[in-house]
This record gives structure tokens, sequence and C-alpha cells, in this order.
């Protein structure tokens, strides 16, 4: 055989291949508008790869560098829903065709869960959906708004009404919220899920739910459990929160020349415990100089009230940071989020509204919790390791006030009284390819290792929207009992069982699966004795 007719069968092989493409499309759209509604229409919000726009949809809410490879799997297609029937039309076909499905509000699941799977799939893009309407302290949120665009809507109506929720702008209502939502307010008002009333959500069966419909033990679940495991969340209502008028924060940097040892070492022992209006983050950072190793803390606060008040608490409670009232910055409580996103002061509010970080970075994070101060010796121990390891940072959010309050049952996020703070692990790197993101993983996971001495334990428990893929996955998504509690109480301790009795009713024949998804039983009742849960 020549040349000329093995390049004929291999256009031939291409052209059928293409053909074969094209003809499952057909067939896919087909579906999607037998079970949509006419107008708008779902094929205008339906992205295959041969569309132009395939490819700016799907990157448009990457967050996470590391997913825009050549080599990470792409869907088959991408639905942006504009009304709920393509919602339902999607999870028809996907049924249909046995098609994973991915769900995507704001693209910030730190292991790309909301986007890629190793198994056939599409992706719900939810970022049509955004709509917020505030009335008399309260709102209702569509999944696909951003924090931003919370924030600024709620600040358009009032200036005394806030809400407990993350510090990133760009973060998506939907994974914030159904992943638990924490933020600087958290020790005077708990958690995002905390103040959520009611919720809309389409189920496997293609039915719109709302707290009265779907019952207690889904509404439950859906707060802080992963609402991608048990459905489509539309949008939340929440419970405002009131805010004075005025609030102060600041920012302190200190090196370990400057006694960072010693002010971190306080800070463990009065964070969770002084005023809950207060909230004093620390992040800490490596600094790897020609002819310095070092580390430096910034000391981030958010107070609920005045400079005066602050500085009086600050100088009572913990004058090692050295706090003078000349630092104290008051603002009202909207401008104190662009101050938290770094933000310089007198910034229009209109940057709330854009929806895109200021930079893309490949990342990796994890979480761990710490109950127990860590001596002076252990934290210079940290130190060296740090400056050793040269990148990843680490940032302390302290618990407390109302999260002590609560009880670790009351949703499925269970770290609750007993945690002193928090941990983020971070490591951020610029460069592609396999070895420069080996080398940044390798670091943050020898970091972790290192820490294994000084956080919680009998589970080693973790942040769910910290979403960490080392701690365990469910084999493409079909996941066994014994394989998801591996990772599952570490995410939800005790609450693990209850998510899993949860998902069997609601969703038994687990549709909604990915790599951490909760896992579906056939026989609860077989199981619970196998396993003597209770």
């Amino acid at each position: 055989m020549g040349f000329q007719s093995l390049v004929i069968i291999f256009l031939l092989c291409i052209s059928m291949a293409n053909s074969d493409h094209l003809n499952q499309n057909k067939t896919i759209l087909q579906c999607l508008t037998h079970h949509s509604i006419a107008s708008p229409s779902i094929s205008s919000v339906t992205f295959f790869p041969t569309d132009p726009s395939f490819t700016s949809t799907l990157q448009s809410y990457i967050r996470n560098l590391r997913f825009t490879s050549t080599t990470t799997p792409k869907p088959l297609f991408i639905v942006v829903p504009s009304h709920v029937s393509h919602i339902q039309a999607s999870i028809i076909c996907c049924k249909t065709h046995g098609l994973e499905m991915r769900i995507r509000s704001g693209g910030h699941d730190y292991d790309g869960l909301s986007y890629v799977s190793k198994a056939p799939f599409m992706i719900i893009d939810l970022f049509n959906l955004r709509s917020v309407i505030v009335d008399n302290g309260t709102a209702w949120v569509e999944s696909g708004a951003t924090l931003g665009e919370l924030f600024y809507a709620i600040s358009q109506k009032s200036k005394t009404h806030g809400f407990p929720a993350g510090v990133c702008p760009t973060v998506g209502v939907g994974g914030h919220f159904s992943g638990g939502g924490y933020g600087n307010m958290m020790r005077k008002f708990g958690l995002s899920v905390d103040n959520v009333i009611d919720a809309k959500l389409v189920d496997v069966n293609g039915n719109v739910l709302d707290r009265e419909s779907m019952g207690e033990d889904l509404f439950w679940a859906i707060k802080g459990g992963g609402g991608a495991s048990f459905g489509i969340i539309i949008s939340w209502k929440i419970k405002l929160v009131s805010v004075p008028e005025i609030v102060t924060v600041f920012k302190i940097e200190k090196t370990l020349e400057q006694g960072v040892t010693d002010i971190v070492h306080k800070w463990q022992y009065i964070a969770d415990k002084i005023d809950p209006n207060l909230f004093i983050r620390v992040v800490l950072l490596p600094v790897n100089k020609k002819h310095l190793q070092s580390i430096k803390a910034k000391f981030i606060g958010l107070f609920l009230g005045n400079g005066q008040e602050l500085s009086s608490l600050m100088n009572e409670a913990f004058p090692e940071l050295g706090l003078s009232f000349d630092q104290c910055i008051e603002m009202s409580w909207i401008e104190s989020i662009l101050f938290w996103s770094n933000y310089p002061k007198g910034t229009s509010l209109d940057v709330l509204l854009d929806r895109q970080p200021q930079q893309e970075k490949y990342l990796k994070k994890k979480s761990d919790y710490v109950q127990e101060p860590i001596s002076k010796e252990n934290l210079e121990g940290v130190w060296n390791k740090m400056i050793e390891l040269k990148r990843p940072a680490l940032t302390l959010n302290p618990y407390g006030g109302k999260m002590s309050e609560i009880s670790e049952f009351e949703t499925p996020f269970p770290h609750r009284a007993g945690n002193i703070y928090k941990i983020q692990y971070s490591v951020t790197w610029k460069d592609d390819g396999v070895e420069a993101t080996g080398r940044s993983l390798d670091q943050i996971r020898k970091l972790y290792d290192y820490m294994t001495p000084y956080v919680s334990k009998s589970p080693r428990s973790s942040y769910l929207n910290y979403r960490d893929v080392d701690i365990g996955i469910n084999e493409n998504g079909n996941a066994s009992y014994s394989e998801g509690v591996i990772w599952g109480r570490k995410y939800f301790k005790g609450n693990f069982e209850r998510l899993v009795q949860v998902k069997s009713k609601v969703d038994p024949g687990n549709f909604f699966r990915y790599e951490q998804s909760i896992p579906c039983l056939g026989s609860w009742k077989s199981i619970t004795a196998e396993y003597k849960l209770f």
C-alpha cells in the first residue's frame, strides 16, 4: 500500500470520527430541546467543542490554571442554563446517554472537581443564574451569583445589614454555601449556612423542590454537605445580619526579628476567646532572600465597632501585637470587603461586580484544624520547615464565639467547639508543566506531613470547601461506603453517616456523583449492620 493510500485512509478515519461526533452532538441537542421549553431555547446556551465559544466558556470559570492544560479531560458539551427547564433537560439527557454531570457556579473548586472528570461528562455552568433579590432583612440569591454580587446588592439596600460569607468576591455562591461558607464574621454570626433559611433545588427526577417539599433531611444535607451530591441548587434564601454603620479594620506585618514567634504564640490563646465582634486572621509567609531567610506574619483584623473600642480591646487582650489607634481604619462594612480583598481605600464598589479575579494561578490548597496551642519551640520548628521548603504559606483563621455555640450536628459542617483555629495551606506557582507542578505539590505535602503532631486527630479533619483529593477519592465517582468514609469523616466527622443516609434516599441511583461525592447505598439497613454505624 502506497503512502498516498495511507494518507487517504487516515483522512477517511478522521472524517468518520468527526461525523460520529457531529451525529452524537445532534442526538444530544435533540434530547435537550425535546425536554426543555421553547423559549429561551436551550440550543442557544449549549456549547459543543465544535462551537467557537466552547473553549472560552469552559475556561472563563477555571480558577486553577492546573486544569487548563491540553491533557485535562474536557466535557462533551456545556449547558449554561438561563431557565430551570434547561437544568431539568440536562439531567434527563445525561441519564439517557450515560453521562456524568459536573456543576459549576464560580469555578473555585481547588481541585477542579466542578468541571473535570475522567469519565464522559458535561458541565452545567450556572453563571447565567445570578439574580439577587434583597427584601426586608432577607435575600434570595441564585447559585451562579458571586459573593461580590451578593454583597453589592445588600449594600444598595441597607447600610446596616451584611452577610457572613467569604472574603473573595469572585467565589460563586452555590459552591460556597453548600460547603459551609466561612468568613470574617463567623465568630459573631456563624457560617453562611447557619443563616440559610430556604433553598430551591432540582432533584434527580427533575422536580423543583423548596425547603418544605424537599424535607428537613435534604435541606440539612445541602447546608454544608456539598450540594452537588444531592441535586442542583438553583437558589438560596438567606437571613441578613445586622452590622454597625462603622466597622474597623487593620493590617499589621511582623517578622521573625520583630518577635513573630511570641506574637503568634499569644494569638493562639486569645483569638478564639476574645470579643466575638473581632476576627484576627494570621497569614504566615516564608521570606527567602539572598541575605535573609525569615518568616513574615500579616495580622488582618475586622472589628464590628469603632476604632476606639478596638484599640481599648486590643491593648487589654493582645498588647503584644502593638496595635495603635492610628492603625485602626474605620469604614463601612461593604468597604471592609474591599479592604480584605486588597483593594486600595476609595476603590469603587463596582469592582464587586467583576466576576473575574485580578489574576489566575497554578495552585494547591490543604486544610487542618488546631485544637491545642502549638508551643513556641514547635512554632520555631514550623518556621524552619517553611523556610526550608521556600514556597508554601499558612493562613490561620480563628474560631470560637458563635462557632462554639452551634452543635456540630446542626449542619453537616462539624468543626465547631473545641477548635482554636483552622489552617489553610497554600502554594502557588507560575510555570506550567509536570516538573513545576510536581515540585510544588511535593512542597505543600511535606509541610502538611510535618504538621501532623500539632493538628486534630481521629480524624485529622479537613474543610470541604478547601477541596483536597489527597485525603481520598471515589474511583470515577462510583463510591462505596468503605471508600468514601476515608475522606468523608475528615470533612464531616460523625455527620458523614447521616449524609450517606440522605443520599441513599434522594438519589438511589447515584446519578449525582464525582470523585468526592457522598456515596449511595442500595440498602442502608444492611450497611448499618455491617459497619455498626448506630
